[in-house]
């Protein structure tokens, strides 16, 4: 192998390295966004069966104040699925241009056309992709905690 192959394969590692990056940042919040939307359909079943129960007298106070803590829960939960959805969306943006630096470092070896600003731009655009995923990120899970802390709070306010 020449310098120049062993050159242009070490060009087009480092979008390479970005993708697999991506990649498992992705996983990552793949896995949480199935984990929102379980909790918001478990939430909804609960409600659900609080308000549809077989029992004819009314509903006691704590139940009344688990349905309002419900509905605040999964408002707020569908609030925090749109910065995982934001995230899940960056990543993958994130991923295709690496993707595409990579061709662009690639076609480059091929033809008389410099693509060197395209790629370098293609990578940079990619970079800051990632940084707003990881934006995204950071505050879904600042949203987690506050679902969280309304959720512990309820129930230490049960009476039963």
């Amino acid at each position: 192998m020449n310098n120049s192959t062993i050159q242009l394969i070490q060009s087009m590692l480092a979008p390479g390295v970005m993708i697999s990056a991506c990649a498992l940042l992705l996983l990552g919040m793949n896995n949480k966004y199935s984990m929102v939307l379980s909790r918001i359909r478990s939430l909804d079943d609960e409600k659900r069966k609080l308000i549809f129960q077989d029992k004819p007298e009314p509903l006691k106070e704590w139940e009344i104040n688990r349905l309002s803590s419900l509905s605040e829960q999964t408002e707020l939960l569908y609030n925090r699925i749109k910065w995982v959805r934001n995230a899940v969306l960056m990543y993958s943006i994130a991923i295709s241009l690496f993707i595409m630096t990579s061709l662009f470092i690639g076609l480059q070896s091929l033809s008389e056309v410099d693509y060197t600003v395209v790629s370098l731009m293609l990578f940079l655009i990619g970079m800051i992709v990632v940084f707003t995923g990881v934006f995204c990120t950071v505050l879904e899970a600042w949203k987690g905690f506050k679902i969280l802390t309304l959720e512990v709070k309820h129930t230490r306010e049960l009476k039963y």
